[in-house]
């Protein structure tokens, strides 16, 4: 196979032996395909190296298998992993539970799936500090304590006793990150660790990593899909596509002088907020009016549960979209974006205020009339994967809505019509007959907008359908909403935390805070030229690439 070689780094700082050097490694699932394909690298003390790619480029995988952490289908090849000379390959399982989480920590992806969701958050972090130290008891809870306090986890006395599900995503990724440093790793790898987080919530945890890093003069190792991020964190990149290092360099030379087609092509695709500079505002007929809009859920206590208070998510908004627009719903998680998405869909309870989709005052219609109108209006969830049935051909759920919304619609018609709809979200007509697992992640989502598409509905929710994707993968998506949008006329209410996205497809923007509006405009006028100062703080968070140049003329 012949790996590339790249060049150490010429950084001063970074002209010193490496902490970790990996050397021809290969990763092979059964026994054919290639998933790492013998590539070499290092990592040096005190730095941060980013790896980034798409989805199954091999980042992740490279990362687990330093660890020896593969699944039984995996075959590892490699010349040597040496962590400061020591050669990982030569040691034996349990040699390596030693080094794992104590020399070298990890942060995954998805801080929810990776915690125990029957223990406390300092129970599992006690059970790393008994496989590394031999503390006392009471030693355990101040060193939990410690971790919680460096990781700038609010109220950290009262979160020891808590559980994953009580704490908010980005408190969960803190705790991840406490884990990670209970062992107090020389290495540290972040795996994808602010992906679906909001930009102030990212821009936290970014530098509180940068603030401990430097705290313990720790290797940081960043696996990313996002250049923008790693572009305002890391020393050192390296790019990967299909299993191979495709080019390596420092940071911002990589991002100024790009030499390889595909990294080219990544930074061309990335959603730029000035890219919403020359959109010109048209006006169009209306199609939803929303006035004083609420959701409140009622607060229980004692024994006979009585009504004490209420959680405002949704208070009081008012807002309209016309006919074939786009208008962006930002802000962090918990300010109501989804609750006031699925509210007017009225996919929950609770919900009071006036809605007219088109005229019609959905908020008066029950039963049967209601019913009529779901055609009218349908939802894309931010994942598409649990939003659709595992054990249903993709054909049939595309059907479905078609089947229960139009039953004059005979099955000969449906099955034409799912065809064409497999087709205009640009995927083969094979699909129809697979299950959505047999898909990716930018599929799946495709798989979704056909689905939403099947029964002509003038308005779309569109619930985060971008956060969880690659850039080259999420400009697809972008594209094709907008191209479906042009050919149907369909108006999109956008929710999302992508200011980014947000300039690429919005013609207008709502900024929502604590169940409120705050601020809404045309997309230059919020994005340029923010009035109220929570947009201000939103947009200053928001991570900016290195170099400013427009690689699009390069490709």
């Amino acid at each position: 196979m012949g790996g590339k070689q790249f060049d150490k780094p010429k950084s001063k700082q970074l002209m010193k032996k490496s902490l970790l050097s990996i050397e021809n490694l290969s990763v092979i699932f059964n026994h054919r395909q290639i998933v790492v394909d013998d590539i070499s690298f290092e990592i040096f003390p005190g730095e941060t190296f980013a790896l980034v790619g798409e989805s199954g480029s091999g980042k992740s995988i490279t990362a687990l298998s330093v660890l020896r952490l593969l699944p039984n289908n995996a075959q590892l090849t490699a010349t040597a992993i040496n962590l400061q000379g020591d050669n990982l390959l030569a040691r034996s399982e349990r040699e390596l539970c030693r080094i794992r989480g104590k020399r070298i920590g990890l942060i995954f992806q998805d801080p929810m799936s990776s915690l125990n969701p029957v223990m406390t958050i300092a129970a599992q972090i006690v059970e790393v500090l008994n496989i590394h130290f031999d503390y006392s008891a009471e030693k355990n809870q101040q060193r939990v304590l410690e971790l919680l306090q460096q990781v700038e986890l609010p109220e950290p006395q009262r979160r020891m006793t808590e559980y994953p599900h009580q704490l908010s995503g980005g408190q969960r990724q803190r705790v991840m990150i406490a884990i990670a440093l209970a062992g107090e790793p020389e290495l540290l790898i972040a795996d994808e660790p602010t992906t679906s987080l909001d930009v102030t919530i990212q821009a936290q945890i970014l530098a509180l990593l940068k603030n401990i890093q430097r705290q313990n003069n720790m290797a940081l190792w960043l696996i990313s899909h996002d250049l923008t991020l790693v572009s305002s964190i890391a020393d050192r990149i390296a790019v990967m596509q299909q299993g191979k290092l495709v080019e390596c360099g420092i940071n911002p030379g990589l991002f100024e002088n790009p030499q390889h087609a595909y990294t080219r092509q990544l930074l061309a695709v990335l959603p730029r907020l000035e890219h919403c500079a020359n959109r010109q505002a048209q006006e169009h007929s209306l199609l939803l009016s929303v006035q004083d809009f609420k959701v409140y859920y009622p607060i229980r206590k004692g024994i006979f549960k009585r009504i004490v208070d209420y959680v405002k998510a949704v208070d009081g908004v008012s807002f309209s979209l016309q006919q074939g627009k786009t208008l962006a719903l930002v802000g962090e998680s918990g300010c109501g974006k989804t609750t006031l998405g699925k509210g007017l869909l009225n996919l929950i309870t609770g919900a009071s205020g006036e809605v007219r989709l088109d005229g019609i005052a959905l908020h008066q219609l029950q039963g049967d009339d209601l019913r009529k109108q779901r055609a009218a209006m349908q939802i894309v969830f931010q994942d598409p994967f649990s939003s659709m049935n595992p054990r249903m051909l993709v054909g049939d759920i595309i059907a479905e809505g078609l089947q229960a919304l139009h039953p004059e619609v005979d099955a000969a018609e449906r099955q034409e019509r799912v065809r064409q709809l497999i087709s205009a979200v640009g995927l083969p007509e094979a699909s129809i007959s697979r299950y959505p697992h047999e898909f990716s992640g930018g599929q799946r989502q495709r798989i979704c907008i056909a689905r939403a598409l099947a029964v002509e509905p003038k308005l779309i929710v569109c619930d985060e359908p971008t956060s969880a994707l690659d850039v080259s993968v999420q400009a697809q998506i972008i594209q094709l909403l907008k191209k479906i949008q042009q050919e149907r006329g369909v108006s999109y209410l956008f929710i999302t935390h992508d200011f980014g996205v947000v300039a690429e497809i919005a013609d207008d923007v709502a900024v929502m805070y604590q169940g409120k509006i705050v601020e809404v405009g045309s997309v230059a006028q919020v994005l340029q030229q923010p009035s109220h100062a929570y947009t201000q703080k939103l947009l200053s968070a928001v991570p900016k690439l290195a170099a400013v140049r427009q690689f699009a003329t390069l490709l």
